[in-house]
């Protein structure tokens, strides 16, 4: 298993005093930069290959729920339980990405 990358955190404005470093850091060591704004998080600074490929993620997940919630119609009989296999595969992968970076279910 890989170590995950290092996770910088910064106030805007001290980011913005060392804005070269930061994207450095996100371009060639491909470690973001959590930029916070009285004490929330606001924004993000990563490489823009790790965006594009962020982009890509998202729309195929996108893509599979509608193909997931589409009416079984005219379809295969079992094209009912595929679509609910996707469903419940995107669910227990989404809670399981959500456990792996710390974030509460609310």
């Amino acid at each position: 298993m890989t170590a995950p990358p290092t996770e910088h955190r910064a106030k805007i404005a001290e980011a913005r005093n060392v804005l070269g470093e930061v994207i450095s850091r996100a371009r060639y060591a491909n470690e973001p930069t959590i930029l916070v704004n009285r004490g929330k998080e606001a924004a993000v600074i990563v490489s823009h290959p790790f965006y594009e490929q962020a982009l890509r993620d998202r729309a195929l997940i996108e893509a599979l729920e509608r193909r997931a919630e589409e009416p079984a119609g005219n379809a295969k009989a079992d094209a009912h339980g595929k679509a609910h296999a996707i469903r419940e595969a995107l669910a227990g992968a989404t809670r399981d990405m959500r456990y792996a970076l710390g974030i509460d279910d609310d």
